[in-house]
């Protein structure tokens, strides 16, 4: 049905992969997810679009036991073992202090000097793009064959200061677990609104 728009529309069987038939998972196959995987989240992530090229986002791929678990004595309980059986687990958190990267991240023009001065908007810009980088990062996982499991439920500031250590201008965002999902332990699809109850075109 989509092919009716445009002869580059993804094929069903993508957009099934990447959308209709995709789950946030509860639980995890005892199966790894490698480096190099992890890589390859990230080489794709970075190619999407953000406010003037700006990459705030900052990633600690918790993966080892250790770190894993100290993730978890952090979170809700509703959280730990969603975090302690994934095979890794992104925090995703935003550098408040992105636009020092801007004179190579965005050449063509004086980004840096837009956020000089200005550490709130510095901050709505962080929070709010590194946000579009962890949908991105989960989509890449999804187009990877992964599967996601986004989650809040955790003390940030306690997060902050066990995985961003050093560095007193990042912030935690969200988490999310990455791996292969159980089925198991999945609700069924839950109702979705149709266009026109959100939505106007003006």
């Amino acid at each position: 049905m989509t092919k009716q728009f445009h002869d580059n529309v993804l094929s069903a069987d993508a957009l099934d992969q990447l959308f209709h038939e995709a789950r946030s998972y509860n639980g995890w196959l005892d199966k790894p997810v490698s480096d190099d995987q992890i890589r390859a989240i990230y080489d794709l992530m970075k190619m999407a679009p953000t406010s003037a090229n700006m990459q705030p986002a900052r990633i600690v791929w918790a993966k080892s036991a250790e770190a894993k678990q100290k993730l978890s004595d952090l979170a809700s309980e509703g959280n730990k073992k969603k975090i302690e059986t994934a095979p890794v687990v992104a925090i995703i958190g935003y550098d408040i202090d992105f636009h020092e990267q801007l004179p190579w991240l965005f050449p063509h023009t004086d980004a840096k000097s837009w956020f000089e001065g200005d550490e709130t908007g510095r901050e709505q810009g962080a929070f709010r793009n590194s946000s579009l980088q962890g949908a991105y990062l989960m989509l890449a996982a999804r187009a990877l064959g992964l599967d996601c499991g986004p989650m809040s439920g955790f003390d940030n500031a306690a997060v902050d200061k066990a995985f961003f250590a050093g560095q007193p201008r990042v912030h935690s965002n969200f988490i999310c677990s990455i791996g292969y999902g159980d089925a198991s332990t999945i609700f069924g699809r839950s109702p979705r609104p149709d266009f026109d109850k959100f939505n106007v075109i003006a």
